[in-house]
């Protein structure tokens, strides 16, 4: 689901903790490779294991350990990109506030972001359930 849709949804906050959830159980997903790994070296070294099987294991171990440190930087990196202007620059309350609109990314060139889902706009304009003001998120 994409960002925009995600928060108007469910509200900023909901949306930033499921985000930190989903981030962490990547994380945990790493250390189970990581033990998969240690694991299958020291399979490896036994004799009369199968070394083909071991070394295929390792090898997707490595690959999936890969990809969940690369997704857990991921979302962490932008749910805290986002959380960091979820301040109201006017009365500084957090996370108070109400998806109005999507806004291309700002810049002479449009050019696609790389982590904007399925060509989704990098920039929110939002506007503060307390005081009213109106502000853009970029990420």
């Amino acid at each position: 689901m994409a960002i925009t849709q995600s928060i108007r949804r469910r509200g900023f906050r909901k949306w930033y903790e499921r985000e930190l959830l989903i981030g962490h159980s990547h994380l945990v997903l790493l250390l189970m490779c990581t033990l998969a790994l240690l694991a299958g070296m020291e399979a490896f070294t036994q004799p009369g294991a199968s070394r083909g099987l071991i070394a295929l294991c390792l090898f997707v171990a490595t690959g999936v350990g890969v990809w969940a440190l690369r997704r857990y930087l991921q979302l962490l990196m932008r749910a805290e990109i986002i959380a960091n202007q979820a301040v109201c620059p006017q009365c500084q309350a957090y996370g108070r506030w109400v998806l109005e609109a999507t806004a291309p990314q700002p810049g002479p060139a449009e050019e696609v972001d790389s982590d904007a889902q399925g060509g989704e706009p990098a920039c929110m304009n939002v506007c503060c359930r307390a005081c009213g003001r109106r502000w853009l998120i970029e990420w």
